[in-house]
């Protein structure tokens, strides 16, 4: 379980606007997590490089520096401010950088969550070397989400490689779904970063 500290979205606005991470990250930790998402980009998610700095000082499992990654600047401060990963976004890179993108990541030993959202975007990432592998349920465009879209993705994913679900997940009976459908690993945001403790909703999630 990827557990996401956001703040909001393009699509649903303002989720939590003031994340006290301290106190939300070490419940999150707490409750199982095996990981943390934590957004850096600041327009249109309200992240910021001092909620994955103060993060990297509450806890002690793997943090995943989320953002629109284009460059290699971007990775050698993810690897500064304490993260373990990064996200490379196929919709937005050509092969070529993604590759690049990708290498450089590894040179500096931070793992890389590869997205899709499409078959194409599956098939890119594949064919360049992508192992853990996000199906974002979010159509980035509209913001339209579908599950069903999402599973029809994730049983694409060779079993050699890490299939990560993305997006819209807000039950218990969605992660056994996905998890029937080959997702070995979870990333959920919203439903969390909603709830008055994030930490007891992450458990009740993972207990059902």
């Amino acid at each position: 379980m990827i557990a996401e500290l956001n703040s909001a979205s393009p699509s649903k606005g303002v989720i939590r606007a003031a994340i006290d991470v301290e106190t939300v990250a070490p419940g999150l930790e707490a409750a199982g997590a095996a990981a943390l998402s934590v957004l850096t980009e600041k327009n249109f998610f309200l992240g910021s490089e001092s909620n994955l700095r103060r993060a990297r000082k509450a806890v002690s499992i793997p943090l995943l520096r989320k953002d629109f990654i284009y460059d290699e600047y971007q990775i050698l401060e993810a690897r500064v401010w304490g993260a373990d990963a990064i996200l490379l976004i196929a919709a937005m890179l050509s092969p070529e950088e993604f590759r690049r993108l990708h290498a450089f990541a590894h040179s500096l030993q931070l793992d890389v969550l590869c997205e899709a959202h499409t078959a194409e975007e599956l098939a890119m990432l594949l064919d360049n070397g992508g192992e853990l592998i996000g199906v974002n349920a979010r159509n980035l465009s509209t913001f339209d989400t579908s599950l069903e879209l999402a599973g029809e993705l994730i049983r694409r994913i060779p079993a050699g490689k890490i299939a990560v679900a993305e997006s819209a997940i807000k039950s218990a009976e969605d992660l056994r779904t996905l998890e029937q459908l080959g997702a070995k690993a979870f990333l959920i945001g919203e439903t969390l970063m909603r709830a008055a403790d994030p930490g007891r909703k992450l458990c009740e999630l993972l207990s059902k």
